[in-house]
């Protein structure tokens, strides 16, 4: 209750306040605003139905820092839109009988209307959805100009296909450990198709490059190790088998060749079907069989039992002559290096458990200096003082001068060279779906794949399809979509069935923001000149080797297509944790653990629940969701109703430099706070201002400049992090509308230093005592005050001391003499 009576209840103007940002467009970015630009922005969610918790506490944090930035007298532009294109409706198409953009539109309007409700400053202007046509038009002239550049081409690539329906899966619909298909059950095989793919591997290692962004740690580790560079050498070794090349590997120790004893292939390796004799070949085709089935990170699993086939194939060591089993092994991956690798046991510890499984030789060729090896395992250390045994001419050469010797050596004989590989592969783009941007391409008999022409985009998606759970595509089935002809001779083409990938479409929505309604152009160069790159993006960890490489790619390549002229789309990113359930468990409605924000703010208000997200713990680490702890904040923002209009009867009479100090240190660690994202630290420095006020009120200051100021200071600083609160409360003091069009405040360094400081007294480097003193106290005073302190006098009994050791402002220690 306020002295007036009145008791803090959100719901009596939170509502009104929204409903006059948006009537006044408050929020709305101006591109002719001669301030500095600053953009910030958040990634946009798929329109599932409903905002959670977690959709709450990622926005929270950043629409607090763009209101502080704008308060700071920076043009932000802070939009919002909708990853709309995807698999769920397709899917409720299919279960529910909605068609896709029914069930997409109704979605996405409910959660610009919860979205609404938390007060975020979007600027709803510059709102995107990707599934508009007025979007993908665009999309699909980006997909065109990576064609003409030679970024997007067709190649054979193998998908996970569902024999019982007939129909290629997209990844979100293989389930399980054992791989089956989402509708019916059925064990998922691979099956080789035609795809669409963007050349990622051009930019490899311009993409290894962040020098120039200021990126968390574990993202760019990510996308390091995403990337896989790799140095060493290709080398050929010739097969036994007529009318077959010889197969080529890739190793990054081409100084252990000479202990190579065997090969193995990828199973998906082009050269197993010709080098399989025929008393294997029933054996090997099971084996390829089932490891196609098996994911990548199920083949490199470090923990499982290495397995393979050998297909009666030999090789022959380029360096030693010798004569080597070809084996096939689903540790050996078709995306990495060649899709082949020399067998090196001795030296590799995936090879050592497969030749002990299958008792193969194994031969040290690397050891220490000292000779000493390991009994039972591979030596693997890779150190300067490691040289070659039973290596040849190369016997006692230092392990690093071999690897550039014997690579220079196979060189000089046309059987190897130095090489660079990466672990990245080349984007495959296409997804057998309907709900996604068609690709816009045509195939003529005559003439091949052709682009369809800019100025007969976008190819709409046919709403009038069928959804029948056939097991196809229903564009697949739909006669006046595949009709259509080819640019180049005019005769009958057949339209592109495959639609792109979502994430195509997150990889350019930020230069959408910054023209969202312009009708001829894909973006204003104008306006992304104005604005981009991004200054600050926020969003989830998951996304690092994905959207946010995928985005860097694009802007590096439409920078060299002459159509951006910077490098980075991002200039600094942060990342948020992760809200858990009650249970410690991430929220999912199979646990029954999902928190509806809905309901916590028709009880307590938007502004409690941005406080209370915020309070839950570092921003970037989440932490579980407490719902006892919601009332406390709640409490705190009624203290903040309460002291900020508490009346006075007179200027006082108490000191005010307390408040006065503890007003202008609030300005300057809740700025600093908010800037690196310290949320709750933020709100504890509020609510020591609030309890300072509190303090204050009852000590009769209610009055004074001081408390006039400390209470302006908190509505002004508590501002970003619950607006309708600060607002409401701004404007009953007959403050000009509105709070968030104010200046941010700012301090006053005398006031921010402590009248008084703490230091502690150790004795032979045990805390014993503590002083208070002025923070300019001589150092001889400050000892003569240590040494006087009865608890000090008690260790030193009577004795002087053998030395006093000051850090000036943090500690005095305090040495004895000893016995």
């Amino acid at each position: 209750m306020t002295e007036r009576g009145e008791r803090y209840d959100p719901r009596t103007y939170e509502s009104g306040w929204r409903d006059r940002w948006a009537a006044d467009d408050l929020y709305r970015a101006d591109d002719d605003d001669p301030r500095d630009k600053h953009y910030l922005l958040t990634m946009y969610p798929y329109p599932s139905g409903d905002l959670h918790i977690g959709h709450w506490y990622a926005a929270t944090g950043p629409d607090i820092v763009a209101r502080m930035r704008r308060m700071q007298g920076l043009n932000v532009m802070f939009p919002m839109g909708f990853d709309s294109f995807g698999l769920p409706a397709e899917n409720a198409a299919i279960d529910r009988g909605v068609h896709p953009w029914d069930w997409t539109e109704s979605n996405v309007e409910r959660m610009r209307t919860q979205f609404r409700s938390m007060g975020c400053m979007f600027d709803w202007s510059r709102e995107v959805v990707t599934s508009d046509p007025s979007y993908y038009r665009w999309t699909q002239w980006l997909f065109l100009q990576f064609f003409k550049a030679g970024l997007a081409y067709r190649a054979m690539s193998p998908v996970d296909w569902c024999p019982k329906d007939q129909v290629v899966l997209a990844r979100e619909q293989v389930e399980g450990a054992d791989r089956h298909c989402w509708r019916c059950g059925t064990p998922v095989i691979k099956r080789d198709l035609e795809q669409w793919f963007f050349r990622t591997t051009r930019y490899a290692d311009e993409l290894l490059d962040f020098s120039r962004i200021d990126w968390p740690e574990p993202i760019r580790l990510m996308q390091t190790n995403w990337i896989g560079r790799s140095e060493g050498a290709e080398i050929d070794f010739a097969v036994e088998a007529d009318g077959v090349a010889p197969i080529r590997v890739f190793t990054t120790r081409p100084d252990t060749i000479f202990g190579a004893t065997f090969m193995v292939l990828a199973p998906e390796h082009p050269a197993v079907a010709a080098l399989t004799t025929d008393d294997r070949r029933t054996e090997v085709e099971a084996y390829v069989a089932a490891a196609r089935r098996e994911t990548e990170i199920e083949r490199m699993g470090t923990e499982r039992e290495r397995s393979g086939v050998f297909i009666s194939a030999y090789a022959v060591n380029p360096m030693t002559e010798e004569r080597i089993p070809i084996w096939i092994a689903d540790y050996v991956l078709p995306t990495y290096g060649t899709g082949a690798v020399m067998g090196v046991p001795a030296h590799d510890e995936r090879d050592y458990a497969f030749a002990t499984g299958y008792d193969l030789p194994i031969r040290y060729v690397v050891a220490p200096r000292d000779g000493t090896l390991p009994e039972g395992e591979a030596f693997l250390p890779h150190t300067d003082d490691e040289v070659l045994v039973d290596s040849g001419d190369f016997t006692g050469m230092a392990a690093s001068d071999a690897i550039a010797a014997i690579t220079e050596n196979l060189a000089e004989r046309g059987q190897g060279a130095a090489a660079i590989t990466y672990r990245i592969r080349d984007w495959l783009i296409s997804r057998q779906r309907y709900w996604g941007a068609p690709i816009p391409i045509v195939y003529c008999d005559e003439h091949g794949p052709q682009p369809v022409p800019e100025d007969q985009l976008p190819v709409l998606l046919p709403r009038d399809v069928d959804f029948a759970p056939t097991g196809v595509s229903p564009l697949q089935s739909h006669a006046e979509f595949l009709n259509a002809s080819c640019p180049v001779c005019g005769k009958p083409a057949r339209r592109e069935t495959d639609t792109m990938d979502t994430f195509v479409d997150s990889s350019w929505y930020f230069l959408r923001y910054c023209s969202p309604h312009d009708e001829t152009r894909a973006w204003d160069p104008e306006a992304v000149i104005r604005w981009m790159p991004v200054d600050l993006y926020t969003g989830g960890a998951e996304h690092a080797v994905l959207h946010f490489l995928y985005a860097r790619f694009f802007t590096k390549a439409l920078r060299d297509m002459q159509l951006l002229d910077f490098d980075e789309p991002f200039s600094a990113v942060r990342n948020q944790g992760q809200i858990l359930g009650a249970d410690h468990h991430r929220m999912s409605k199979s646990r029954g653990n999902v928190v509806n924000p809905d309901d916590l703010t028709s009880r307590f208000g938007s502004d409690t629940v941005r406080c209370f997200l915020m309070f839950i713990g570092p921003w970037d680490q989440g932490g579980p969701w407490n719902p006892s702890s919601i009332e406390g904040v709640h409490r705190f923002l009624g203290r903040v109703w309460a002291v900020a209009q508490a009346s006075g009867s007179g200027p006082g009479s108490g000191e005010t430099r307390g408040l006065r100090q503890a007003t202008h240190r609030a300005i300057k660690e809740v700025g600093e706070d908010f800037a690196q994202f310290r949320f709750n630290t933020a709100l504890s420095r509020l609510m020591e201002l609030t309890n300072a006020l509190g303090s204050a009120r009852d000590d009769g200051l209610a009055g004074t400049d001081a408390y006039a100021e400390a209470v302006d200071t908190l509505l002004l600083l508590l501002a970003p992090m619950a607006p309708h609160i600060s607002e409401e409360l701004w404007s009953r003091r007959g403050k000009p509308y509105s709070v968030h069009q104010q200046t941010w405040p700012t301090y006053d360094p005398a006031l921010v230093v402590s009248d008084m400081i703490e230091l502690p007294v150790q004795v032979d480097g045990k805390l014993r005592d503590r002083l208070s003193v002025a923070p300019d106290t001589a150092p001889e005073e400050i000892e003569r005050l240590a040494l006087a302190s009865e608890r000090v006098q008690a260790y030193l009994k009577g004795r002087a001391p053998r030395k006093v050791v000051q850090i000036p402002g943090r500690l005095v220690n305090i040495v004895t003499p000893g016995e």
